[in-house]
């Protein structure tokens, strides 16, 4: 090994560490801020960062794959803003149209008044980039495995899940939010104020519109779905996952023709002075990158002696929603954690964009994933 390449190793593995201590570093001060309890769980929870190297500029399709993981990030605002009021329609695979996305942009007006609501405050700024590599990959499918397994993607994909949709009125798919109130941006301006606070019970603006957005989708699709919107985080943070829990479980007793229960999240990326955002564009419109966490059962738990069917489930989606849409995921996070997901063999934690992304971000991707995931359980249809 070179002295250069030495240098480059020890810069990158001291980055990593600065990075992560960052991350830990700003979810306490977040936590403490908010008056909330303290543990390594929450911790965890809140710290869902890829190990990456981080690389300032242009995404480059075409280079080689990286030894590393490869996250990278842009200063550069994508400054092509689509029309007012725009309507954005997509068709499903089978033929049958699929609702219609509904957005409107913020008119110059607004965001003057929105930045003169904010005078006399600090401004710092929201970097923006595409995650692109996992630390393994086969047909596409690119995974970040921080797991002691040893995975094999094409062996998982050739699998059988746990769980094939029925013909029916009945619901099959349960979407619900452990972490209710995490909120987002309202603009996307390249900066953000420091009296930002990313959490909020308004459930236009937190991770509500996502799950709206899905249910939207597969309801139109004839997926019978129901969209949980009960707040598991508030008053108290502490235990959200317990509540969350006792939620499902009552739905599934209720219902026990759910197959599929989605809990879906976002990520909080970034340090005290500066935020990152996951994106991706689709019809000239930006989007926020989603992030699909599957776990494995390294404790050897009864209840989630299953965990594979799960992976599978995962994987289905992160492969269909490359083809559909490409660049939509960020590398499927397969690791030693359970976060609910045994509940049952159609159980998965999502995390769609991060807090510095803005609410019309989010609920487009939430729009897309719906018909996403509309045509996976297709695929797994009883025939």
């Amino acid at each position: 090994m070179t002295v250069r390449e030495k240098l480059r190793k020890i810069g990158f593995y001291a980055l990593s560490v600065i990075l992560v201590a960052s991350a830990v570093t700003c979810t306490a001060i977040r936590i403490i801020g908010a008056g909330l309890s303290f543990s390594p769980e929450l911790l965890a929870v809140e710290s869902t960062l890829p190990a990456v190297n981080y690389n300032f500029g242009e995404v480059k399709k075409d280079s080689p794959p990286a030894k590393e993981n490869v996250q990278v990030l842009s200063e550069e605002r994508n400054k092509s803003e689509p029309p007012e009021d725009e309507k954005y329609k997509s068709e499903d695979v089978s033929g049958r149209e699929t609702a219609a996305f509904e957005c409107s942009m913020p008119t110059d007006e607004e965001l003057a008044e929105y930045d003169k609501s904010h005078d006399g405050e600090e401004k710092y700024p929201v970097l923006e980039f595409t995650s692109v590599q996992g630390n393994m990959s086969y047909d596409g499918v690119q995974v970040k495995n921080s797991s002691s397994f040893a995975l094999n993607i094409k062996e998982e994909l050739e699998g059988k899940i746990g769980f094939s949709v029925d013909d029916t009125d009945e619901p099959q798919v349960l979407i619900y939010h452990t972490h209710t109130c995490e909120g987002f941006l309202d603009y996307d301006m390249g900066y953000y104020y420091e009296s930002f606070y990313p959490r909020t019970k308004d459930k236009s603006r937190n991770v509500c519109a996502i799950g709206e957005e899905i249910t939207k989708q597969l309801n139109s699709m004839g997926i019978k779905t129901i969209h949980d919107t009960t707040y598991h985080d508030d008053p108290s943070y502490s235990g959200a996952y317990y509540r969350s829990t006792d939620t499902v479980n009552s739905y599934l007793k209720k219902y026990p023709s759910i197959k599929v229960v989605l809990d879906i999240h976002r990520d909080g990326i970034g340090t005290d002075n500066s935020r990152s955002k996951p994106v991706f564009t689709v019809n000239g419109k930006k989007a926020a990158q989603m992030m699909i966490l599957a776990g494995y059962n390294y404790e050897g738990i009864d209840e989630f002696a299953d965990w594979e069917y799960n992976l599978r489930f995962a994987l289905q989606i992160q492969k269909k929603a490359q083809q559909m849409y490409p660049d939509m995921v960020r590398p499927l996070n397969f690791g030693d954690f359970v976060y609910n997901e045994d509940i049952n063999t159609g159980s998965l934690l999502i995390e769609v964009g991060a807090d510095s992304n803005t609410v019309e971000e989010v609920r487009y991707t939430g729009y897309l994933l719906g018909q996403v995931l509309g045509k996976v359980l297709e695929d797994n249809k009883n025939k």
